[in-house]
């Protein structure tokens, strides 16, 4: 070759890796090859996809916000890769729910912040309620989301921590998206309280798959008067006693309706609503996960609206 033609040769090279993208692909963790964008945003790790929806909201652009929980999962039983815990262990702040919620990856929040990544326990800032029943053992409810109040402290909490602890080039930014999500979130409580307020007071009585409707029973006038799994987590088992005991409950209050996770199976429910010999609606609920597009629930505030018309529409039968 001549050096005409070696000089020609390497300006090619030189404009065609100038036209590649900045990015490069690494293993996801479970064996699939996924692109790196090569983003100099700080990186939040949030541990479940309702959270991270509302992290999302409050910080925009101005951070890379990654989710480790799917959506439709257990937020009780879902797990990590080796590759998510290694992120978790690089991430700028790690925001995740506490108060016992993510069984299967709490060793792994406890082993980044050992490592000095700072994390923020929202639950914890939230004045949380304790597990109604003898089951429960007076432990702390971890599902305080199904109250929008609390999602309102739940939102300033996680704008203070991430200004504290993250590199954020636009911090007004930042705080003008949270007030923006906050004003949203609280036109959802607004509208959540009339949506109940309309139930009638002999049928605000609900029955649930386990222990998740505490905080909005408690916000907007309902009694939980039992659960099919006594328990605050989709971990647990009932015995055969504690359904005939809800069974009882069922009859003699006149619930009309079993409240039941859609990512849960409705077998118990199924199997409680013929033991209690009384028609009983079986209605799906997003309690503990966001959903897919499409499917009624892929955001925080579609949740809740689901949810809240599902019930106050079950109830008022």
């Amino acid at each position: 070759m001549s050096a005409k033609a070696k000089i020609a040769l390497a300006a090619l090279l030189v404009v065609a890796a100038g036209a590649l993208p900045a990015c490069s692909t690494f293993p996801d963790g479970n064996g699939q090859a996924s692109e790196k964008t090569g983003s100099d945003k700080a990186t939040i790790m949030v541990t479940t996809n309702i959270l991270s929806d509302i992290t999302r909201n409050i910080v925009g652009d101005t951070a890379d916000v990654v989710v480790l929980m799917e959506a439709n999962a257990d937020p009780h039983s879902f797990g990590v890769s080796a590759y998510q815990a290694g992120q978790m262990e690089q991430a700028e702040l790690i925001v995740f729910n506490g108060l016992g919620l993510e069984e299967a990856v709490l060793n792994h929040v406890t082993s980044a912040e050992k490592q000095g990544v700072p994390v923020l326990e929202v639950g914890a800032a939230i004045e949380p309620l304790s597990h109604r029943g003898a089951a429960a053992g007076g432990t702390l409810d971890p599902h305080f989301w199904t109250d929008p109040q609390r999602i309102l402290t739940a939102i300033t909490v996680i704008e203070e921590a991430v200004a504290q602890h993250v590199r954020i080039a636009n911090p007004q930014a930042l705080h003008s998206n949270a007030a923006s999500y906050r004003a949203e979130v609280a036109e959802l409580d607004a509208w959540m309280a009339a949506e109940f307020a309309a139930v009638p007071s002999d049928r605000r009585k609900i029955v649930t798959n386990h222990h998740v409707f505490g905080y909005l029973a408690n916000r907007f006038d309902l009694e939980v008067v039992g659960a099919v799994m006594p328990s605050g987590t989709t971990l647990a088992a009932p015995s055969a006693a504690d359904l005939s005991a809800l069974a009882t409950t069922i009859r003699e209050a006149g619930v009309p309706a079993i409240f039941a996770d859609t990512s849960q199976p409705e077998k118990l429910a199924e199997v409680l609503a013929q033991e209690a010999k009384v028609k009983v609606e079986i209605v799906p609920l997003f309690s503990e996960s966001l959903s897919a597009p499409g499917e009624g629930a892929d955001s925080y505030l579609e949740m809740m609206r689901t949810n809240t018309t599902r019930m106050r529409t079950a109830l008022a039968r």
